[in-house]
Protein backbone atom coordinates (compact mmCIF):
# COMPACT_ATOMS: atom_id res chain seq x y z
CA UNK A 1 0.00 0.00 0.00
CA UNK A 2 2.63 2.35 0.92
CA UNK A 3 5.94 1.15 -0.48
CA UNK A 4 5.49 3.29 -4.07
CA UNK A 5 4.27 6.49 -1.65
CA UNK A 6 7.71 6.29 0.32
CA UNK A 7 9.77 5.32 -2.63
CA UNK A 8 10.69 1.71 -1.47
CA UNK A 9 10.85 -1.99 -2.99
CA UNK A 10 9.71 -3.80 -0.27
CA UNK A 11 8.04 -3.67 3.11
CA UNK A 12 10.79 -3.17 5.57
CA UNK A 13 8.54 -3.82 8.58
CA UNK A 14 6.98 -7.31 7.75
CA UNK A 15 6.82 -9.45 11.16
CA UNK A 16 7.70 -12.48 9.14
CA UNK A 17 10.66 -13.22 10.11
CA UNK A 18 13.04 -12.48 7.10
CA UNK A 19 16.98 -12.69 7.25
CA UNK A 20 17.23 -10.54 4.92
CA UNK A 21 16.47 -7.86 6.75
CA UNK A 22 18.42 -9.17 9.90
CA UNK A 23 20.33 -5.90 11.46
CA UNK A 24 22.83 -7.20 13.37
CA UNK A 25 23.08 -5.38 16.62
CA UNK A 26 26.15 -6.21 18.60
CA UNK A 27 24.24 -8.09 21.07
CA UNK A 28 22.15 -10.12 18.15
CA UNK A 29 25.63 -10.78 16.40
CA UNK A 30 26.85 -12.32 19.50
CA UNK A 31 24.11 -14.59 19.51
CA UNK A 32 24.47 -15.38 15.77
CA UNK A 33 28.06 -16.25 16.55
CA UNK A 34 27.38 -18.41 19.32
CA UNK A 35 25.36 -20.54 17.28
CA UNK A 36 27.51 -20.60 14.82
CA UNK A 37 29.88 -21.64 17.42
CA UNK A 38 27.97 -24.00 19.01
CA UNK A 39 27.82 -25.92 15.61
CA UNK A 40 31.50 -25.63 14.73
CA UNK A 41 32.79 -26.93 17.98
CA UNK A 42 30.45 -29.78 17.96
CA UNK A 43 28.65 -28.90 21.20
CA UNK A 44 26.41 -30.95 22.02
CA UNK A 45 23.75 -28.73 23.22
CA UNK A 46 23.60 -24.89 22.09
CA UNK A 47 20.71 -22.71 23.73
CA UNK A 48 20.04 -19.34 23.17
CA UNK A 49 17.29 -17.01 24.74
CA UNK A 50 15.40 -14.28 24.41
CA UNK A 51 12.15 -12.11 25.22
CA UNK A 52 8.92 -12.55 22.89
CA UNK A 53 9.96 -10.79 19.48
CA UNK A 54 13.94 -10.32 20.22
CA UNK A 55 14.90 -12.20 16.94
CA UNK A 56 15.36 -15.38 17.96
CA UNK A 57 13.67 -16.75 15.23
CA UNK A 58 15.25 -14.66 12.50
CA UNK A 59 18.72 -15.49 14.02
CA UNK A 60 17.87 -19.08 13.41
CA UNK A 61 16.65 -18.55 9.76
CA UNK A 62 20.51 -17.06 9.30
CA UNK A 63 22.30 -19.48 10.74
CA UNK A 64 20.27 -22.16 8.47
CA UNK A 65 21.36 -20.21 5.50
CA UNK A 66 25.41 -20.69 6.62
CA UNK A 67 24.95 -24.45 7.83
CA UNK A 68 27.19 -26.43 5.68
CA UNK A 69 26.12 -29.36 3.24
CA UNK A 70 27.79 -31.75 5.58
CA UNK A 71 24.71 -31.28 8.03
CA UNK A 72 21.49 -33.00 8.11
CA UNK A 73 18.90 -30.23 9.50
CA UNK A 74 15.76 -30.39 11.45
CA UNK A 75 13.48 -27.56 12.38
CA UNK A 76 10.82 -28.01 15.06
CA UNK A 77 8.94 -24.92 15.59
CA UNK A 78 5.39 -26.62 16.85
CA UNK A 79 6.48 -27.31 20.36
CA UNK A 80 3.46 -27.34 22.41
CA UNK A 81 2.35 -30.71 23.71
CA UNK A 82 -0.99 -30.54 21.91
CA UNK A 83 0.61 -30.96 18.46
CA UNK A 84 1.46 -34.26 19.47
CA UNK A 85 4.49 -36.50 21.14
CA UNK A 86 8.41 -35.03 20.52
CA UNK A 87 9.44 -38.41 18.69
CA UNK A 88 6.30 -37.75 16.32
CA UNK A 89 8.22 -33.93 15.60
CA UNK A 90 11.61 -35.17 15.53
CA UNK A 91 10.77 -37.90 12.86
CA UNK A 92 8.78 -35.37 10.86
CA UNK A 93 11.79 -32.70 10.88
CA UNK A 94 14.21 -34.89 9.98
CA UNK A 95 12.07 -36.51 7.02
CA UNK A 96 12.17 -39.98 8.79
CA UNK A 97 9.72 -42.58 8.05
CA UNK A 98 8.95 -44.93 10.08
CA UNK A 99 6.03 -47.52 10.27
CA UNK A 100 6.63 -47.59 14.11
CA UNK A 101 3.04 -46.82 15.81
CA UNK A 102 4.91 -47.37 19.13
CA UNK A 103 7.92 -44.55 20.78
CA UNK A 104 10.32 -47.01 21.09
CA UNK A 105 9.58 -48.32 17.50
CA UNK A 106 10.14 -44.58 16.58
CA UNK A 107 13.23 -44.16 18.51
CA UNK A 108 15.16 -47.08 16.96
CA UNK A 109 14.44 -45.54 13.84
CA UNK A 110 15.83 -42.73 14.48
CA UNK A 111 18.55 -44.22 15.87
CA UNK A 112 19.10 -46.14 12.52
CA UNK A 113 19.16 -42.56 10.98
CA UNK A 114 21.70 -40.92 12.48
CA UNK A 115 24.24 -43.35 12.52
CA UNK A 116 23.53 -43.67 8.91
CA UNK A 117 24.45 -39.84 8.41
CA UNK A 118 27.26 -40.64 10.86
CA UNK A 119 28.77 -43.28 8.44
CA UNK A 120 28.15 -40.84 5.50
CA UNK A 121 30.28 -38.15 7.38
CA UNK A 122 26.79 -36.09 8.19
CA UNK A 123 26.37 -34.49 10.92
CA UNK A 124 22.47 -34.31 12.59
CA UNK A 125 21.27 -30.83 13.77
CA UNK A 126 18.37 -30.50 15.61
CA UNK A 127 16.67 -27.20 15.87
CA UNK A 128 13.85 -26.66 18.30
CA UNK A 129 12.25 -23.08 18.25
CA UNK A 130 10.26 -21.53 21.14
CA UNK A 131 11.30 -24.40 23.28
CA UNK A 132 10.17 -23.27 26.67
CA UNK A 133 7.19 -24.63 25.96
CA UNK A 134 8.16 -28.29 26.05
CA UNK A 135 7.42 -29.99 29.36
CA UNK A 136 9.90 -31.21 31.38
CA UNK A 137 9.48 -34.82 30.06
CA UNK A 138 9.88 -33.51 26.71
CA UNK A 139 12.98 -31.73 27.58
CA UNK A 140 14.13 -35.16 28.91
CA UNK A 141 13.38 -36.64 26.05
CA UNK A 142 15.55 -34.33 23.88
CA UNK A 143 18.38 -35.11 26.02
CA UNK A 144 17.82 -38.66 25.73
CA UNK A 145 17.64 -38.61 21.90
CA UNK A 146 21.46 -37.13 22.52
CA UNK A 147 22.38 -40.61 24.24
CA UNK A 148 23.79 -41.58 20.93
CA UNK A 149 26.80 -39.33 21.00
CA UNK A 150 29.63 -41.25 22.53
CA UNK A 151 32.40 -39.78 23.69
CA UNK A 152 34.05 -37.59 21.20
CA UNK A 153 31.87 -38.55 18.13
CA UNK A 154 28.91 -36.19 17.98
CA UNK A 155 25.91 -37.99 15.55
CA UNK A 156 23.53 -35.50 17.22
CA UNK A 157 23.59 -31.76 17.94
CA UNK A 158 20.68 -29.94 19.67
CA UNK A 159 19.82 -26.06 19.10
CA UNK A 160 17.32 -24.69 21.49
CA UNK A 161 15.84 -20.99 21.38
CA UNK A 162 13.26 -19.90 23.39
CA UNK A 163 11.69 -17.40 25.95
CA UNK A 164 13.07 -16.83 29.67
CA UNK A 165 11.15 -19.35 30.87
CA UNK A 166 13.01 -21.60 28.67
CA UNK A 167 16.27 -20.85 31.12
CA UNK A 168 14.01 -21.34 34.57
CA UNK A 169 12.79 -24.79 33.55
CA UNK A 170 16.77 -25.71 32.61
CA UNK A 171 17.62 -24.59 36.03
CA UNK A 172 15.11 -27.15 37.25
CA UNK A 173 16.28 -30.01 39.79
CA UNK A 174 14.85 -32.40 37.17
CA UNK A 175 17.15 -31.78 34.51
CA UNK A 176 20.32 -31.25 36.03
CA UNK A 177 21.52 -33.90 33.51
CA UNK A 178 20.43 -31.72 30.78
CA UNK A 179 22.14 -28.64 32.04
CA UNK A 180 25.24 -29.99 32.51
CA UNK A 181 25.35 -30.65 28.89
CA UNK A 182 25.06 -27.32 27.51
CA UNK A 183 28.39 -26.43 25.55
CA UNK A 184 27.18 -23.07 24.67
CA UNK A 185 23.92 -20.88 26.06
CA UNK A 186 23.84 -17.07 25.01
CA UNK A 187 20.91 -14.86 26.28
CA UNK A 188 19.71 -12.24 23.48
CA UNK A 189 18.86 -8.61 25.07
CA UNK A 190 16.76 -5.97 23.50
CA UNK A 191 17.77 -3.30 21.62
CA UNK A 192 19.39 0.20 23.12
CA UNK A 193 17.71 3.39 21.60
CA UNK A 194 20.83 3.92 19.25
CA UNK A 195 20.44 0.31 18.20
CA UNK A 196 16.90 1.13 17.51
CA UNK A 197 17.14 3.87 15.92
CA UNK A 198 19.92 2.29 13.69
CA UNK A 199 17.72 -0.89 13.32
CA UNK A 200 14.68 1.48 11.66
CA UNK A 201 16.91 3.16 9.19
CA UNK A 202 18.79 -0.21 7.84
CA UNK A 203 15.58 -1.98 7.52
CA UNK A 204 14.57 1.45 5.75
CA UNK A 205 18.06 1.21 3.15
CA UNK A 206 17.23 -2.39 2.82
CA UNK A 207 13.54 -1.90 1.76
CA UNK A 208 14.82 0.40 -1.24
CA UNK A 209 14.64 4.10 1.06
CA UNK A 210 16.62 6.86 -0.40
CA UNK A 211 16.21 9.76 2.01
CA UNK A 212 15.35 9.92 5.85
CA UNK A 213 11.54 8.41 6.80
CA UNK A 214 11.74 8.67 10.21
CA UNK A 215 12.96 11.71 12.37
CA UNK A 216 15.35 11.36 15.05
CA UNK A 217 12.50 11.97 17.68
CA UNK A 218 9.87 9.66 15.90
CA UNK A 219 12.72 6.98 16.43
CA UNK A 220 13.06 7.79 20.53
CA UNK A 221 9.37 7.92 21.18
CA UNK A 222 9.66 3.97 19.07
CA UNK A 223 12.27 3.04 21.02
CA UNK A 224 9.97 3.78 24.54
CA UNK A 225 6.56 1.98 23.39
CA UNK A 226 8.76 -0.99 22.06
CA UNK A 227 11.47 -0.91 24.76
CA UNK A 228 13.91 -2.14 22.03
CA UNK A 229 12.20 -5.48 20.85
CA UNK A 230 12.21 -5.44 17.20
CA UNK A 231 8.96 -7.13 16.87
CA UNK A 232 7.17 -4.39 18.59
CA UNK A 233 9.47 -1.92 16.85
CA UNK A 234 8.04 -3.49 13.13
CA UNK A 235 4.53 -3.46 14.41
CA UNK A 236 5.07 0.21 15.58
CA UNK A 237 7.01 1.47 12.39
CA UNK A 238 4.79 -0.35 10.06
CA UNK A 239 1.38 1.20 11.18
CA UNK A 240 3.78 4.81 11.57
CA UNK A 241 3.79 4.54 7.68
CA UNK A 242 0.34 3.17 6.96
CA UNK A 243 -0.50 6.62 8.80
CA UNK A 244 1.89 8.64 6.70
CA UNK A 245 0.22 7.61 3.67
CA UNK A 246 -2.88 7.98 4.89
CA UNK A 247 -2.07 11.76 5.32
CA UNK A 248 0.27 11.94 2.42
CA UNK A 249 3.15 12.23 4.10
CA UNK A 250 6.35 11.57 3.67
CA UNK A 251 7.81 12.28 6.63
CA UNK A 252 6.68 10.47 10.23
CA UNK A 253 7.02 13.04 13.18
CA UNK A 254 6.30 13.01 16.63
CA UNK A 255 2.43 14.03 16.69
CA UNK A 256 1.82 11.55 13.61
CA UNK A 257 3.49 8.85 16.23
CA UNK A 258 1.20 9.68 18.87
CA UNK A 259 -2.16 9.66 17.13
CA UNK A 260 -1.18 6.00 15.96
CA UNK A 261 -0.47 5.03 19.75
CA UNK A 262 -3.68 6.91 20.79
CA UNK A 263 -5.52 4.29 18.68
CA UNK A 264 -3.51 1.73 19.37
CA UNK A 265 -4.56 2.25 22.99
CA UNK A 266 -7.95 2.70 22.41
CA UNK A 267 -7.98 -1.41 20.90
CA UNK A 268 -5.61 -2.63 23.87
CA UNK A 269 -4.70 -5.64 21.54
CA UNK A 270 -1.17 -4.51 20.67
CA UNK A 271 1.43 -3.03 23.90
CA UNK A 272 1.45 0.44 23.51
CA UNK A 273 2.04 0.87 27.12
CA UNK A 274 5.37 2.77 29.06
CA UNK A 275 7.49 0.76 30.98
CA UNK A 276 9.71 1.53 34.15
CA UNK A 277 12.79 0.12 31.97
CA UNK A 278 15.70 2.82 33.46
CA UNK A 279 16.96 2.66 29.63
CA UNK A 280 13.06 4.15 28.44
CA UNK A 281 12.86 6.67 31.77
CA UNK A 282 16.16 7.95 30.61
CA UNK A 283 14.80 8.62 26.55
CA UNK A 284 11.63 10.28 27.99
CA UNK A 285 13.63 12.60 30.07
CA UNK A 286 15.69 13.42 26.99
CA UNK A 287 12.42 14.00 24.91
CA UNK A 288 10.80 16.20 27.39
CA UNK A 289 14.10 18.01 28.30
CA UNK A 290 15.06 18.76 25.01
CA UNK A 291 12.30 18.67 22.61
CA UNK A 292 9.21 19.24 25.11
CA UNK A 293 7.73 16.09 23.81
CA UNK A 294 5.90 14.58 26.96
CA UNK A 295 5.02 10.60 26.31
CA UNK A 296 1.79 9.19 28.50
Amino acid sequence: MYTEHFGLTHKPFNLVPDPTFLYLSPNHKKALTMLEYGLMSHAGFTVVTGEIGAGKTTLIRALLSKIEDDCVIGLINNTHESFGELMTWVLDSLDIESTSTDNSGRYRDYINFVVEQHAQGRRVVLIVDEAQNLSLQALEELRLLSNVNIDSDIFLQLVLTGQPELIEKLNMPELKQFAQRIGVEFHLKALSYPETQNYIEYRLQVAGAQKKIFSNEACAVIYCYSEGIPRRINNLCDFALVYAFAEDKQEIDVPLLMEMIRDKKATRIVHSNLSDNPDVKRVRGWLLEQHNIQLQ
